[in-house]
C-alpha cells in the first residue's frame, strides 16, 4: 500500500535547521541528504578514427548504494566519443553481455544500415560478437548515443557524442561541461513496465487528497468530481517518478554533488544532454541567466532566459557567464517535481550552493485534455472565473446557462459527450480523427487540439521569469530546403493510461502492416496531434526537420520534438536518406509499449541501383 509523501518543503526546512550536516535517515529522499565535498571527474573520453567499445555489466554506486547497470568501456555514462566533422570513423563494438545488443547514434546523419536499429537496420549485435560501425561525419555539435535493445537505456548503456566543427568553433567560450542528465532506479526496468501495465498510476504518490481538498488545494470538490466522472488524473505528469528513480548528473546522484568548475568571469559552455528514460527536466541555474546557442546539435540564434524544459533525447547546448567568485547550483527539476537531479558550478572544488526546495507539482487542465481552442467558451450563468463555475467545469458543460435550463448539444458540451453530439463520455469522437484507428489504445481523443510551441511547458506558465518556448528559437542558418511542402499528414499521439498502451494513431507496432512511405526528396509537413495527457518527445531517425513556428527560411531544425499534451506541433522535412527509419516516442517505456512505428524512404523510380 502507498503512502503519503513526505512534505519536501518542511523537510528541507528542517535540514536547513540543522545546518545541512546531520545524517538523515536513508529513506529520506536523495536530494534532501547531506551532500559529500563534491566531485569534480570529467567524463572519460575516446576519439580517433579508430574507436573500441565494449558493452557489459557493471556494479555501480548511486549515493552509496550500489546497483546493478550495463557499461561501455566500464563507464556509466558511456565515454565521451570526441569526433571531428569531416572525418570518416569506424568504431568496433563489442558486446560481452549474455543478450543482444545495439548501438544507436541519436541525431547523426548516417546511412540507414549503421543506425543501429536491430531488427530495422541491421541484425543487433549478437552475445559475445562484436560489430564495426563506419560512417562519414558530416555535422558538428552535441548529441549522443544509446542502446536500441530491449530496456538496457534504462540500465545504464548511454553516452554523449561531441563533433567539432571544420575550423574555428563559431560559438565562443573559454571552456566546457558536458552534462548528461539521465534516472536511475534499483528496480529492474522490466518490473517497472510491467508495475505500469498493472496500473498506469502505480508510482505517482502525489495525488490529490481529502486533506488537500479541506486544505483548499488543487482541484475544487465540483472539479474533482468532473475529472473522476472521466477517469482521468489530474496529477498524472509522468509515468515513473521520485519514488522509484534517482535523478543523475553525470551518473552521480545529488548527493554526490557533481562539480564543474569555472573562473570568474569566464564563458562557459554547458553542452546539455537529457538521456534519461522517462524523465522531462525543467533546467535552470538559480543566480545566472542561460543563453542558448545549439539546439539538438544546431546552431541557433543566442536566446537568453532564466530556465527552459528539455525532454527526452534533446540536446542544448547554453552559455553562462558566472562573475562572482561563488557556487551555483544547476537544478533539473522534473516536471511532476517529484526530484531533481542537482550539480555545483564552482571556482573551487568543495564548495556547494543553496539546493531550492522543488516547487509545487503542475495539475493537468483544459489544455492538457486538448480542449485549448475553447478558450473562454462556456455555457454557465457565472463568468469564467467565478467560484460558482471553475472555467474547466464551464468548459465541460456542467454550468446552467444564464437562461435557466443547461444548453443541449453546446459546442463545448457536446465536445465533452454530453450532448447530441453522440460523442461518449470518455472523449473518444473518432470524426475528430480519421487516420485513427479505433481499437483499446485510444482512450481519449483531443477534441480541440492547440499549437503549443509558443508555450513554456507544464508547470512553467507561472513561474515569473523567462522560460525558453519553440517559437524563441531561430536558425543561424538558412534552412538548406526552403521548398513549400510537396504534401502534408497528419499522425495522432494515442494511449491508454489504465492499460498502459501506447501507439500511433491507434496502432502499436506490432500491428502495423506497412510502413509510413515517403519518396526520397519529397518535402512533406507533418502535424502530430498529441490526444493523450502526457507529453511525448518525439524522434525522426536519419534526418533533421524544420519546425513550423513562424521563422521561414530561418526556422528552427530538430531531430526530436516535445509534443504537450493536448497540443499539436508541425514541421517541414526533406526525406533525403533512403531507407528504413525508426520514427518513436522517446519515453522509452512508451516506445517498448508500443508507440513506434517505420518510416521508408524510397528512391524515385529510375535512381534505384
Amino acid at each position: 500500500m502507498m503512502t503519503n509523501p513526505i512534505d519536501r518543503r518542511a523537510l528541507l526546512r528542517g535540514t536547513a535547521a540543522l545546518g545541512g550536516t546531520a545524517a538523515l535517515a536513508p529513506w529520506f529522499p536523495a536530494w534532501a541528504q547531506p551532500v559529500s565535498a563534491g566531485i569534480v571527474r570529467p567524463l572519460p573520453v575516446v576519439s580517433g578514427t579508430e574507436i573500441k567499445l565494449r558493452i557489459a555489466h557493471m556494479m555501480r554506486r548511486i549515493d552509496g548504494r550500489e546497483s546493478h547497470g550495463i557499461a561501455v568501456n566500464g563507464t556509466i555514462p558511456a565515454p565521451l566519443i570526441r569526433l571531428r566533422e569531416g572525418q570518416t570513423v569506424r568504431l568496433h563494438v563489442e558486446n560481452a553481455l549474455d543478450e543482444d545488443s545495439s548501438i544507436h547514434w541519436h541525431g547523426l546523419l548516417l546511412p540507414f544500415h549503421m543506425d543501429g536499429v536491430p531488427g530495422l537496420s541491421f541484425p543487433g549485435i549478437k552475445p559475445r560478437s562484436s560489430f564495426t560501425y563506419e560512417f562519414p561525419i558530416v555535422q558538428s555539435g552535441t548529441y549522443w548515443y544509446h542502446s536500441h535493445s530491449g530496456l538496457q537505456e534504462q540500465m545504464g548503456h548511454y553516452g554523449p557524442i561531441v563533433i567539432d566543427p571544420v575550423g574555428e568553433d563559431p560559438i565562443r567560450s573559454d571552456r566546457e561541461h558536458v552534462i548528461v542528465l539521465s534516472d536511475h532506479s534499483a528496480l529492474h526496468p522490466h518490473t517497472i513496465f510491467r508495475k505500469l501495465k498493472q496500473m498506469g498510476g502505480y508510482f505517482n504518490y502525489q495525488k490529490q487528497t481529502l486533506s488537500g481538498l479541506l486544505a483548499g488545494r488543487d482541484q475544487s470538490q465540483t472539479e474533482r468530481a468532473a475529472w473522476g466522472a472521466m477517469r482521468m488524473d489530474p496529477t498524472d505528469v509522468s509515468d515513473v517518478t521520485g519514488s522509484a528513480y534517482t535523478y543523475l548528473v553525470n551518473g552521480h546522484g545529488p548527493q554526490d554533488n557533481w562539480t564543474a568548475l569555472f573562473t570568474p568571469g569566464e564563458r562557459v559552455r554547458l553542452r546539455m544532454i537529457n538521456a534519461s528514460a522517462m524523465t522531462t527536466f525543467n533546467l535552470r541555474i538559480p543566480g545566472l541567466r542561460l543563453t542558448v546557442v545549439q539546439s539538438d546539435g544546431l546552431a541557433v540564434r543566442p536566446v537568453t532566459v532564466d530556465e527552459l524544459q528539455i525532454a527526452v533525447a534533446e540536446t542544448y547546448d547554453i552559455i553562462v557567464e558566472p562573475a562572482d567568485d561563488r557556487a551555483y547550483t544547476l537544478v533539473a527539476e522534473t516536471v511532476d517535481r517529484s526530484g531533481m537531479a542537482r550539480a555545483t558550478l564552482a571556482p573551487r572544488a568543495g564548495m556547494a550552493a543553496e539546493v531550492p526546495p522543488l516547487r509545487r507539482r503542475p495539475l493537468a487542465d483544459m489544455k492538457d485534455m486538448g480542449m485549448g481552442a475553447m478558450g473562454g467558451m462556456t455555457h454557465g450563468a457565472a463568468p469564467a472565473g467565478d467560484s460558482a463555475c471553475a472555467p474547466e467545469h464551464a468548459a465541460m458543460g456542467h454550468c446552467t446557462p444564464a437562461g435557466g435550463a443547461p444548453a443541449a448539444g453546446g459546442a463545448d458540451h457536446a465536445a465533452m459527450g454530453h450532448g447530441a453530439g453522440g460523442m461518449d463520455h470518455s472523449m473518444r469522437d473518432f470524426s475528430n480523427a480519421p487516420e485513427v484507428k479505433k481499437t483499446p489504445t485510444v482512450q481519449t481523443i483531443s477534441p480541440m487540439p492547440v499549437d503549443r510551441t509558443g508555450e513554456p511547458g507544464q508547470g512553467l506558465e507561472d513561474v515569473g521569469h523567462k522560460v525558453l518556448v519553440y517559437s524563441d528559437l531561430v536558425a543561424v542558418d538558412r534552412n538548406p530546403d526552403v521548398r513549400a511542402p510537396d504534401r502534408a499528414m497528419r499522425i495522432h499521439l494515442t494511449g491508454n493510461m489504465e492499460r498502459y498502451m501506447w501507439a500511433f494513431d491507434g496502432q502499436k507496432l506490432s500491428e502495423v502492416k506497412k510502413p509510413i512511405p515517403f519518396l526520397e526528396d519529397e518535402r512533406v509537413r507533418v502535424t502530430l496531434v498529441n490526444d493523450t495527457m502526457m507529453g511525448h518527445p518525439i524522434h525522426l531517425h536519419g534526418h533533421f526537420f524544420e519546425l513550423v513556428t513562424g521563422h521561414g527560411d530561418h526556422a528552427p531544425r530538430k531531430h526530436t520534438v516535445q509534443v504537450q499534451p493536448g497540443g499539436t506541433v508541425t514541421f517541414d522535412v526533406t526525406t533525403d536518406a533512403v531507407g528504413d527509419w525508426a520514427f518513436h516516442c522517446h519515453l522509452l517505456y512508451h516506445m517498448h509499449a508500443g508507440m513506434m512505428q517505420v518510416v521508408t524512404v524510397r528512391p524515385r523510380e529510375g535512381d534505384a541501383a
